[in-house]
Formats: C-alpha cells, structure tokens, sequence
C-alpha cells in the first residue's frame, strides 16, 4: 500500500472509530511503529488528527457556545449519574462554587435539599433553581450570555477575584489530554481561571462525550484540577489517556 493510500485508510480508520492506537495500526497494516507514528504526525499536520499517546484521536471542529434549550434535554442520566458522584465531596458548611452549565444544573438540584451550605454561582439557572431552598445562595454579576444563562464580564471576574470557596465544580464543553480544558470564548475561559484561583479544591465535572474536544480558548491544564467526575460511559482508552493527568471518579 501506497503512503498516500495508507493515510487514507487510517483517515477513514479515524472518522468510524473516533481514537485509532498505533500498536492496533502496526497489526492491521502489517507496518512498523515508526511508519504509522510518521503517518499520525503527517495526518495531524493536514489537521486531520490529533496525535495522543500510543495513537490519535479524530480531529474535531471547535466547540462552539451551545444554547440552554438545546443541551438541558440531552445525556441527563450521564449528568445525574456525574451529579451524584460529586455531591458526595460536599460537606456541612462548606461554600461550593457551581459553575455555569446544565451538568452543575443538576448538581444544584441535588443540593437544594441540604442545610448549612452557601452555594456561589454564575448561572440564572442554577439560581432559580435553588430560590426556594434552604441554601444560602450569592449569584455573581455580571452580563448575561443571552440563551445560554451564564454571567461574565469584568463584574463577574471582580467579584470572583476577591472570593474564597471550598469547593469549585467547574464545567467545560471539551475536555482534551494535549489541550486541556478549553472554552469557547475568551471571557468564558478568563472567568474560569479565576474560579479555580478562588477554590481550594476544583473538580472537573462533565459527560465522555466531551473528551477528545477542543474549544476555542484555553481554561487550564488538566494537572490544575483535583479531579475529573464524569460518567460509566468513558472509553477504557480515555480513561487510560487521562489518568496520567488527573484523577478520574466514574
């Protein structure tokens, strides 16, 4: 087989199967490991790819902002399942930092039934949700994002600046072992930077759909995170990538 046509066919390997693993690729195509890692960084440079250890991912289009009546319905058992999980970090009288998104959402909905908490965030939604609860609830200012819910802005990040929480259950739209976390503007990321300063403990909280996905502007790293909650569907792969990182709790 042709070098043009291998790549093709490892191309076509990627878009069916998402993730492809070098070690895979060398049985398949009876090739050695340094023609196939040849093969990945030249499809990776045609932005085709995105190199991993021990294989590639499919190169995804950026995430881009998704509107609150497109994702509220969509995966909510996998964040009610990541709700559960992460709720059992919360203490009595602690002051938890729910960021902006339909997964915190649901942690919200778990919470409103607790006494002696203080619940910040920055999200309309997330505090309609608990106005009738016991909680004590602080809503940053800030402009809001129309259809999505979130507040940011320089308000937003002042108030974030010169507050203090225990724990911060941070969300993202892509999650990626060479990129991080990413967002898809460049106030939304700012915002969450400052968000994690605030914590003393950061949790990563968000469905497998989003691993192996990039969005416009970097957030952090993934070392900069305690950990990552996310549900029983992750891959043994993803789960095998980012543990190198970060901890994972399915």
């Amino acid at each position: 087989m042709k070098p043009k046509e291998r790549r093709k066919w490892i191309e076509k390997k990627l878009i069916e199967d998402k993730r492809v693993k070098i070690d895979t690729l060398v049985s398949e195509l009876n090739i050695s490991s340094m023609t196939v890692r040849r093969d990945l960084d030249q499809l990776e440079k045609e932005g085709k790819a995105i190199r991993t250890h021990g294989g590639a991912t499919l190169a995804n289009p950026l995430i881009v902002e998704t509107p609150f009546t497109s994702k509220k319905s969509k995966r909510i058992e996998q964040k009610k399942y990541i709700a559960k999980n992460a709720v059992k970090f919360v203490k009595d009288h602690q002051t938890i930092l729910l960021d902006s998104g339909t997964t915190t959402l649901e942690i919200a909905r778990l919470l409103r039934g607790r006494k002696n908490l203080t619940v910040v965030t920055n999200d309309i939604y997330i505090a309609a949700e608990l106005i009738d609860s016991p909680l004590k609830v602080i809503l940053a200012g800030g402009a809001l994002q129309r259809k999505v819910g979130a507040l940011s802005g320089p308000q937003a990040n002042y108030f974030f600046e010169n507050i203090y929480v225990d724990i911060l259950f941070l969300g993202t739209p892509a999650i990626d072992v060479k990129f991080g976390v990413t967002s898809p503007s460049l106030d939304k990321s700012l915002t969450k930077r400052l968000m994690i300063k605030s914590a003393e403990k950061t949790w990563l909280v968000a469905d497998s759909s989003k691993i192996g996905k990039k969005s416009f502007s970097k957030v952090c790293d993934l070392d900069a995170l305690n950990g990552f909650i996310t549900d029983a569907q992750i891959t043994k792969e993803a789960v095998s990538e980012l543990t190198d990182y970060i901890e994972i709790i399915n």
